[in-house]
């Protein structure tokens, strides 16, 4: 197939390149040049444009930092409306707001194109791995035809219901992973500071009903001071945002994610945005460092 893809950052470059080993021709464009480096020996063209990407491809992927963005490589001037046939198929991988979601679907769907919202969970491990878990919304016609492509970013794929629902599984995906960063953190820094060996606890609490993925992955981060991004904390604190807008609308009463959206708040605002989400474990540490009078 013509596949377009727009959004070659940390997790969309390592998407796309799954795309182009698995036969398929891409068609890129991107801000940076320096984005296309990695595609020079596969199937790929760049174009000057997010519309002229459209025009050659049947179905386009986004995968970009936030609404406003993915608005504008959709329905913004020289966006891919402006240069797409009837009958394409947009896919946005990005996580935003639900309902920002339904208004992109709507706007597409006025100039004849078709729209999936499908947001990833996995980090860029599981985009370079391709066991990504992606959760999508959208009739379910147009995901039985891009199903084989999400097949080849991700391992687990599931519609789960009308256009926005992919978006609302995502936001539940990361209240779960940002309350579970915050609370894995929040005990390492409490047996440290009663001075146990923090591997050691770690190791018992594998053993038992405290298991968890993140434990075990994020955890074992957290040991070795690895604060290299693979899921940027400020994409955290986004995504919790979007999470606390929702619950405003709603007027859902959402305790724990509120007090976690506000750890990430304090590391974004302590300078770390750019380093991995674990980094909730420095702000928690530095709080609770003894101080000098």
């Amino acid at each position: 197939m013509n596949i377009g893809f727009i959004g070659l950052g940390l997790m969309g470059r390592p998407m796309a390149l799954h795309l182009a080993k698995a036969g398929h021709s891409l068609h890129l464009w991107a801000r940076r040049p320096a984005s296309l480096e990695p595609f020079k020996d596969v199937d790929a063209k760049a174009h000057v444009s997010a519309a002229e990407v459209a025009r050659y491809s049947e179905v386009v992927f986004t995968m970009v930092a936030d609404a406003p963005d993915v608005r504008e490589v959709t329905l913004g001037e020289n966006g891919i409306a402006a240069g797409a046939r009837r009958g394409l198929i947009v896919v946005d991988m990005s996580t935003i707001n639900p309902n920002a979601a339904r208004e992109i679907g709507a706007g597409l769907a006025g100039k004849g194109i078709e729209f999936i919202d499908a947001p990833v969970s996995g980090g860029d491990f599981g985009a370079i791995n391709a066991t990504l878990t992606i959760m999508a919304g959208g009739k379910p016609e147009n995901f039985e035809k891009v199903k084989p492509l999400f097949e080849k970013m991700g391992k687990s794929v599931t519609l789960v219901g009308d256009i926005g629902a992919g978006q609302i599984a995502k936001a539940c995906n990361q209240i779960l992973t940002g309350v579970g960063v915050a609370a894995v953190a929040e005990a390492f820094n409490f047996a440290a500071k009663n001075g146990a060996d923090v591997a050691k606890v770690r190791q018992a609490l594998l053993g038992g009903s405290a298991y968890s993925r993140i434990l075990e992955n994020h955890g074992q981060r957290m040991l070795d001071r690895n604060f290299k991004p693979g899921f940027k904390a400020w994409m955290h604190q986004k995504d919790l945002r979007i999470v606390m807008e929702e619950a405003h609308r709603l007027g859902a009463m959402l305790p724990v994610s509120a007090a976690a959206a506000q750890m990430f708040n304090a590391v974004v605002g302590g300078g770390m945005g750019e380093d991995d989400s674990i980094s909730v474990l420095k702000v928690l540490e530095d709080v609770s460092a003894p101080k000098r009078r």
